[in-house]
């Protein structure tokens, strides 16, 4: 697949706006942190900021992928795929081994995880809420 169209780069202040109003899940000073940590990419297409991946660090010590956006006029194109393989990557560089994410069962993202080698190692549910998936994802061989 040609996607020369496509730029990831980790995020910088001046694409705070554009997380933020994606993002909900975080404060605007947690939103920062993550930004200054280098813990959020960003897809983007000539000036047009189109996706974005966000991860922390469970245990402190292993990736997590936090947050995996596209915009849905974008879907479909392979931008989150090209987001989770640049970060993929990216934490394979930190010596890491494995990485896990989350998903909600009734999201269809469990679907693109699982094409991308993530496997179920579990669950839980939070009061009032869809049940969650655990993902993981070997980084060796």
């Amino acid at each position: 697949m040609d996607n020369r169209w496509l730029e990831i780069r980790p995020a910088h202040d001046t694409d705070f706006e554009f997380l933020a109003a994606v993002d909900a899940h975080i404060t605007a000073a947690m939103l920062r942190r993550k930004i200054a940590a280098g813990e959020i990419l960003v897809a983007v297409t000539g000036d047009e900021r189109i996706g974005l991946l966000r991860w922390g660090w469970f245990w402190d010590n292993t990736p997590f992928m936090n947050l995996l956006f596209v915009a849905e006029s974008w879907r479909g194109r392979g931008v989150a795929t090209q987001l989770i393989a640049l970060w993929e990557a990216d934490m394979r560089a930190t010596g890491a081994g494995f990485v896990l994410t989350s998903t909600l069962a009734d999201e269809s993202a469990q679907h693109l995880y699982r094409k991308r080698g993530y496997r179920d190692i579990g669950g839980f549910a939070l009061p009032d809420e869809e049940p969650a998936l655990c993902l993981f994802k070997s980084l060796r061989g």
